[in-house]
């Protein structure tokens, strides 16, 4: 399977809290809800419907399992609705239990055995694991190179700090751009793809470091 993370981003790199106020207010969060403004159904919505159509499974971490959980069922009827509820899903949690997984057909994965786990499920047959929000675990599939695609709807906003996808852990991660679209409202739909930086070009990069000087 691939690995295919899709995501919100404001330009500042922000990920939290898409849907609408008072879905996540850590660290003081205040402006749930900032993707609303930017949002069409043609190339934003697009975007996700080409992603639910091309996935053979969701994967969440909790707190985004449990909003999703909490909306999709009640929109049964709808096309994108009934896929969603209908498609096999998997959540990451330590904490959740076996009779709180009531949105339909939900595996819970261990969090201490995510990595491996997941390993398992990417190197194995089917189309796309779709990742959407769950940003700590976005975060943890990038630093392990474990993500095979990263859709990014970039909106025209700064929204001052919050939630990253992205690891800081020092590594380097190279990726290409595959492919672009714009909305109306100015929303960048990118699609990147890991590549390895070649070795000459790492040779480079790390000769042209400035050398740390010797202590006397």
């Amino acid at each position: 399977m691939r690995i295919v993370i899709t995501e919100f981003i404001s330009l500042d790199g922000v990920v939290q809290a898409p849907g609408g106020q008072g879905e996540d207010g850590d660290g003081g969060f205040a402006h749930g809800g900032w993707t609303q403004p930017f949002f069409d159904p043609e190339v934003v919505g697009g975007s996700f419907t080409e992603a639910l159509e091309k996935a053979d499974a969701l994967l969440y971490g909790r707190r985004t399992w449990q909003n999703m959980a909490a909306a999709w069922p009640e929109r049964a009827g709808d096309p994108f609705a009934d896929r969603m509820n209908a498609i096999p899903k998997y959540v990451v949690s330590d904490t959740l239990g076996d009779d709180e997984l009531t949105w339909n057909n939900t595996t819970r994965i261990d969090g201490d055995k995510a990595v491996a786990r997941i390993r398992e499920l990417r190197d194995g047959d089917g189309g796309d694991l779709v990742v959407m929000g769950s940003p700590t675990l976005a975060r943890t599939l990038l630093s392990e190179g474990l993500v095979d695609e990263l859709r990014l709807m970039i909106m025209p906003v700064l929204l001052g700090g919050g939630k990253s996808i992205f690891p800081q852990d020092g590594g380097l991660h190279t990726l290409e751009l595959t492919s672009t679209a714009i909305s109306p409202a100015g929303v960048h739909v990118c699609t990147y793809r890991p590549t390895r930086i070649p070795a000459t070009a790492a040779s480079t990069i790390a000769a042209s470091r400035p050398a740390r000087e010797t202590r006397k």
